[in-house]
This record gives C-alpha cells, sequence and structure tokens, in this order.
C-alpha cells in the first residue's frame, strides 16, 4: 500500500533530508579538504580561489613521510601495538564475560558492578598510578608497556557480558550432557554465536589504540618506539613547524593515520551493527 504524503509531510521530509545533507557535508568536507591538501604541493595548499581537488596530484609527500621521515617504522609499531592490544581484549573480556555470565560464585553480581563502577572513573585519573606501576615494572619504553595496560576493558566485559546472557541456557545444558567441559562450551558455543559482539569490541579497540596519543607520549620515549599519533604530533611541534608549518606533508600523515581506521570499520560496519542489537546495548 503507497503512503499518501500530505504536503505539511512533504515539506518536513524536505526540511529534514535538507539538515541531514548538511550535517553530512559538515563531516565529510574536512576529510575531503585533508586528502586534497595531501596530494598539492606544498606552498599551493592555501591558492585562492581554493582548489578542492588538486589540478595535478602530487604524491611527493607521501614518499616522503616514508622515505625521508620514519613513518614506516611508526605504522609498524602502530599495527603491533594495536594487533596485540585488540587480540588481548577478545581473549581476555570474553572469558571475564562468560565467567560473570554463566559461571555462579560468591559475590558474582557484587565484583561486576564493582567491576562496572571503573568505567565511571576517568583515564586521567588512574594514568599517574598506571605509570608508576610501569616504571616500576621496568616497562618503560617497550612494547609490554604500550600493549598490557590495554589488554582488558570494563566496556568490552559488560558488551560480552550482555551478548552471552541472550544465548539460550539449553544450549549450555545439551553441551554439558555431551560431556563438553566449560572450555568446550565457551569456545565451541558461545564464542561463535557471539562474532557480531566480537568485532564490536575489535574495532573499539582498534580505534581506542590506534588513535591514542596520551600513553604513548608517556612510554615510548625514543624514536623507534613512537606510534603514528605521537610520530606525527613531534612532527607537528618541530621549531620550523611553527614558522613554516608544510600543511600538505602534514595532511598526508594525517591521511595514512586515519586510513586503516577507515577501512576497518567499513569492512566491519556490519557486523558492529548486529553486535549492538544482539548484545542489547540500546543508544
Amino acid at each position: 500500500m503507497v503512503e499518501k504524503l500530505t504536503p505539511q509531510m512533504v515539506i518536513t521530509r524536505i526540511v529534514g533530508y535538507g539538515v541531514l545533507i548538511l550535517v553530512a557535508g559538515m563531516m565529510i568536507v574536512p576529510f575531503m579538504w585533508m586528502v586534497s591538501t595531501s596530494l598539492k604541493t606544498p606552498g599551493t595548499e592555501f591558492s585562492y580561489p581554493p582548489e578542492i581537488l588538486p589540478t595535478q596530484l602530487d604524491l611527493t609527500n607521501y614518499r616522503t613521510l616514508f622515505l625521508n621521515l620514519p613513518f614506516g617504522r611508526y605504522f609498524l609499531n602502530t599495527l603491533f601495538i594495536t594487533l596485540a592490544t585488540v587480540a588481548g581484549q577478545l581473549l581476555i573480556c570474553s572469558l571475564a564475560a562468560y565467567g560473570f555470565a554463566r559461571l555462579n560464585f560468591m559475590g558474582r553480581d557484587t565484583i561486576f558492578v564493582l567491576y562496572l563502577t571503573t568505567m565511571m572513573i576517568p583515564f586521567q585519573i588512574t594514568l599517574i598510578p598506571l605509570y608508576l606501576i610501569i616504571t616500576q615494572l621496568g616497562w618503560v619504553n617497550t612494547y609490554q608497556g604500550l600493549i598490557v595496560p590495554g589488554i582488558s576493558s570494563a566496556f568490552g566485559i559488560f558488551l560480552l557480558r550482555q551478548s552471552f546472557l541472550n544465548i539460550p541456557r539449553d544450549y549450555q545444558d545439551a553441551a554439558r550432557i555431551d560431556g563438553a567441559n566449560e572450555w568446550q562450551i565457551f569456545s565451541r558455543i558461545f564464542l561463535p554465536l557471539n562474532g557480531p559482539t566480537l568485532a564490536t569490541l575489535g574495532v573499539f579497540a582498534f580505534m581506542g589504540t590506534w588513535t591514542d596519543l596520551i600513553w604513548p607520549l608517556l612510554i615510548a620515549r625514543n624514536e623507534q618506539m613512537r606510534t603514528l599519533e605521537l610520530g606525527l604530533a613531534y612532527f607537528n611541534a618541530r621549531p620550523n613547524a611553527f614558522l613554516q608549518p608544510n600543511w600538505p606533508l602534514l595532511m598526508a600523515g594525517s591521511v595514512v593515520v586515519m586510513l586503516p581506521v577507515l577501512i576497518v570499520y567499513i569492512v566491519a560496519q556490519r557486523y558492529f551493527v548486529q553486535g549492538i542489537a544482539l548484545s542489547g546495548v540500546k543508544g
């Protein structure tokens, strides 16, 4: 049945679509300008009238990043740290979530509530104690110092626990009757049935680790340990950057930082939406 639209409904929809297009443009234009500037020759980024698309594509800025600057090393560091952190979060958070969702032990709900309250504590408050612990362990300027503090999160455990609670208990009871132990139930039933939620947590962990600046700034002391965000911040803080910033080069570095996050989100978008829906988390 075709919906009959009144003039008022048509006007309302036109205004609504116009607002959405305007908001989308406000979000997209800065990214388009960043990519466009990264492909321009230094000195032409402020030409008038402004060029949304450069008349001549110049890849010199990207070659400079990886040939004259150690951005290749920064990229590998960031990739390794991010993948290790994501793997750690998926493993540890899923194990803890299974325990809180399906195992019965004394004080389970109380411990979970207390653990959940840590989500209300800003990271800046725990930053100094965490840094002192890492310093006492001798992990400053090491990969483990950059990875270990991020391999677990209260949000990840909460997200997976909510998803695990949606699995019918009959599956678990049937597996026990067939002789499966807790590890087999966890790995063969709960993990496969919660793939979208795991993908959601993976996307959150990837984005948070890839774009992190504060923690690498404290832990990565030498240039060989820097991440992309940290390398870009140091490059922007060079003395000549204040006198004559090379905006096309800076924008090329920003594109390199942003592109993997964008690719991961696009690839995992379908699982991301399913994971939010299955976990029962309401927006």
